[in-house]
């Protein structure tokens, strides 16, 4: 089944112990729709400027993502530069230019209104409420945030959240969100001002998801070499609801894979700067990685003694 995505496309410049990549294709809406499309067709809604090189485009449609929702406009496209340092745990933002994605107004083709699985990218909770003004009966609406916009806009993001299946955060900004210190406490508090489901991601110490009365913990797969955390999160989301869609209902078993899958992306994503591994992932790579995580962490039962 096909997805909808609405968030940023930008050109990032990064910084890590490892190297520097200037204006690279990046944004919440790129990596998410890059890692979903190989599961599922992805449509994304998105705004980039006149700069935006065509190369990119062409990428995107070499996914299988339909391009009816991205519009051109006059002017330069979104740019964020950030550095890295050794841990690769946090970015120091050194730059953000909004440029055309300042005046972002997301309006969703027809043909888009009636896809049963929706994104909401890392974008103002004001514009994610008129996404869903739009849809129609979506069987799934997960959606993303940022400590800018707990800060800022809560109130707004609070009325989002009551119309929200799914929230992907990580632990800072649950913690931000709820007040409460310990994630799972976080996480129950989420529970109850809307989503029914959360997503609590952690960064190299994995993810974790919680719906009324279960909880699910997934580690992040152990590597040898990590380059850029960019866009790891949207990799991860990517993933995650490309399984969802994949398999075509909310099961608990299926939710559960999902998070093992959208680690499997991420783990990837983060090998190479930018967009760079996902461009040359093969599918039998990615199932390997998957097979090869059940491996890690399956164990028997402890033998009770009668």
């Amino acid at each position: 089944m096909s997805l909808l995505v609405v968030g940023s496309v930008a050109l990032d410049s990064v910084e890590t112990p490892f190297g520097i990549k200037e204006e690279v294709l990046g944004g919440s809406a790129t990596f998410f729709s890059t890692a979903a499309s190989f599961f599922n067709p992805v449509q994304l809604v998105a705004v980039v400027g006149e700069d935006f090189p065509e190369a990119h485009v062409e990428f995107l449609r070499s996914r299988n993502v339909d391009l009816s929702g991205l519009v051109r406009e006059k002017g330069r496209t979104f740019r964020w530069k950030g550095k890295y340092g050794w841990q690769l745990n946090e970015a120091q933002t050194l730059d953000t230019q909004l440029n055309v994605f300042q005046s972002f107004s997301p309006k969703l083709p027809e043909a888009y209104r009636h896809t049963p699985y929706v994104f909401l990218g890392n974008i103002h909770p004001q514009l994610q409420g008129q996404v869903l003004d739009q849809v129609k009966a979506p069987k799934l609406v997960a959606a993303d945030t940022m400590n800018l916009w707990i800060q800022n806009t809560r109130a707004e993001l609070l009325e989002t959240l009551k119309r929200v299946n799914l929230l992907f955060v990580n632990d800072g900004e649950a913690r931000q969100l709820t007040g409460e210190h310990n994630v799972v406490k976080a996480a129950r508090a989420i529970l109850g001002m809307g989503p029914s489901t959360v997503v609590i991601k952690r960064g190299e110490y994995g993810a974790l998801l919680f719906e009324k009365g279960h909880m699910f913990a997934c580690p992040a797969f152990p590597l040898e070499d990590v380059f850029d955390p960019t866009g790891a999160g949207d990799t991860f989301a990517g993933g995650f609801m490309g399984m969802v869609a994949t398999a075509g209902t909310l099961d608990r078993d299926v939710l559960c894979r999902a998070m093992v899958m959208g680690s499997v992306m991420a783990s990837f994503n983060v090998e190479r700067f930018s967009l760079d591994r996902l461009r040359d992932l093969q599918t039998p790579e990615l199932y390997a990685r998957f097979n090869e995580f059940k491996r890690l962490t399956h164990f028997d039962e402890f033998p009770l003694k009668a």
